[in-house]
């Protein structure tokens, strides 16, 4: 009754994708299934199955505090992993296990800033949440109950290298996610063990650092995660922070792995059989239903996941007034794109093309309009003043662009781009200190500026869904970070006043000649 159930809803949302969440619950009940058909979302309500957090850094003598909260009273296993900005390889994971109504925080350091050798990053830790490895095989001690332990370059470094950076310093920014696994049964032997006791610590961590992937303990995930960050640096007093973005309805299976398998991944997305389903929401406030078929090679599993993503602009103020000591950092992050321009994951040779839609060049391509190290996407930069002025003449790029690229674009996974008025090259960004920085001289000392994803000198489409529907665009989310320092507090004394904007979007979708509907 089931397959017929979910062949039926399919068939149905194949010929009409225009089917309103009302609709959609009907043809459940009808269906004989208790709720709304399953599909991936941007919970706009920030709560989700997978986590994503735009942005980690520890340049500039800066941490990046990480927290997740588990609101529900069921346990769970979730897959963290932290991915270095350039092409998005693999830095660390582990597994971390949520009691009921848990919470976990870790903060990711530099190795130098806490006078150890290296010049990489590292995540430590003081809360008790069970993880595998267990803590105690983590590098090694910050001293009261702080163990941490360093990022690893492994995953581009030897027979794995990929053009980009080698050094252990490519580990010092990125992103990460978090991805649900599996929930544990209740009553069971897992959520036991990881229940925190009167003590305050979990019952028993070596019950789950143990855990057959097979064991019918282990149930199809549910939602209830949510998550937040922060840039802080205590010294000079600025702390960005922002809320991570939750992915929910992603997978309707278990998804558990040991701590030796790079799955979990967000190219897993599965809402039926042999089937991944986003819901977007239009430019008119449309839900659009898009499928993707899962059964394929490649699969397009990957597609839902970047639809509830897919912009084809991007929008944020900017602020660098010398007269209020002002200054602007935007980062834009592409949190699917490895799956379209890795070679490792397309299993294409390195420095050969394959990339697939909606981006151009597979990371280190060796062709013209990319280089070594990067994966260059064109994009439009318009940019205007707060009095609707914008420059006169050929529309500005980065300046100065990108050696040998086009003057827009964006060649990395993770981007920042800084405003800063300037004639050579920035080694790093103006409030964030990045190292992926892309430079944007500011038209004027405040103003706006619109990033277009989908420019007519190199057009952005997704692939099709099942239904013929089209994304215009790029995958992407990120923020503006804007700092003002006040030099008049006292003699000597200096007051930074930070603050975080996520960028707002907008979408455009096709499906043949017509808006999808």
């Amino acid at each position: 009754m089931y397959a017929k159930a979910l062949w039926f809803i399919r068939s149905v949302v194949m010929k009409r994708n225009n089917l309103t969440t009302s609709v959609v619950a009907g043809l459940a009940a009808f269906a004989g299934i208790a709720s709304t058909a399953n599909a991936v979302e941007l919970n706009p309500d920030g709560t989700g199955q997978v986590l994503v957090y735009p942005y980690y850094t520890v340049n500039k003598n800066q941490q990046t505090i990480v927290s997740v909260v588990n609101t529900t009273n069921i346990a769970k296993a979730v897959k963290v992993r932290f991915l270095e900005g350039h092409n998005s390889r693999e830095v660390l994971d582990f597994n971390l296990f949520l009691s009921e109504f848990d919470v976990w925080t870790a903060s990711v350091f530099a190795l130098s800033d806490a006078g150890l050798a290296g010049d990489g990053a590292a995540v430590t830790t003081t809360d008790k949440s069970c993880t595998a490895p267990n803590k105690d095989a983590w590098t090694g001690s910050l001293g009261t109950g702080r163990p941490y332990q360093e990022f690893l370059p492994f995953a581009y470094t030897g027979v794995n290298e990929d053009t980009g950076p080698t050094d252990i310093s490519r580990t010092r920014e990125g992103h990460i996610e978090l991805i649900s696994m599996a929930d544990l049964v209740n009553p069971g032997t897992f959520r036991t063990a990881v229940t925190h006791t009167a003590a305050g610590t979990p019952a028993n961590c070596a019950v789950v650092q143990a855990i057959d992937p097979l064991n019918t303990q282990l149930l199809a995930p549910t939602g209830g995660l949510f998550g937040a960050g922060g840039v802080v640096n205590v010294a000079q007093g600025t702390f960005y922070t922002y809320n991570a973005d939750a992915i929910d309805g992603f997978t309707i299976i278990p998804l558990f792995s040991d701590t030796s398998s790079l799955t979990p991944s967000l190219a897993q997305a599965n809402t039926g059989l042999g089937i991944a389903t986003a819901y977007v929401f239009g430019s008119a406030g449309q839900l659009i239903q898009s499928d993707y078929d899962t059964t394929g090679t490649p699969s397009a599993a990957i597609d839902a996941v970047s639809a509830v993503f897919m912009s084809s602009n991007l929008f944020n103020e900017y602020n660098v007034d010398a007269s209020v000591g002002s200054n602007t950092d935007w980062v834009v992050t592409f949190p699917t794109k490895r799956f379209y321009v890795d070679n490792q994951i397309l299993g294409v040779a390195l420095g050969d093309p394959g990339a697939i839609q909606p981006f151009r060049f597979t990371f280190g391509e060796d062709a013209a309009g990319n280089g070594e190290g990067l994966s260059c996407t064109q994009i439009e930069v318009a940019q205007y003043d707060r009095e609707e002025g914008r420059p006169v003449g050929p529309a500005p790029g980065f300046s100065p662009p990108p050696p040998g690229q086009p003057a827009s674009s964006l060649c990395k996974e993770t981007n920042v781009i800084s405003f800063l008025n300037v004639s050579t090259a920035p080694t790093e960004s103006g409030v964030l200190g990045s190292k992926l920085v892309t430079n944007v001289k500011p038209f004027a000392a405040a103003g706006w500026m619109r990033l277009g994803m989908n420019p007519a000198a190199q057009p952005h489409f997704s692939r099709a869904s099942i239904d013929g529907d089209v994304f215009a665009g790029l995958p992407a989310t990120g923020f503006e970070a804007v700092n003002y320092i006040n030099a008049n507090v006292a003699p000597g004394v200096l007051s930074n006043y930070s603050g975080l904007f996520r960028h707002r979007a907008s979408r455009a979708c096709t499906n043949g000649t017509a808006a999808c509907s």
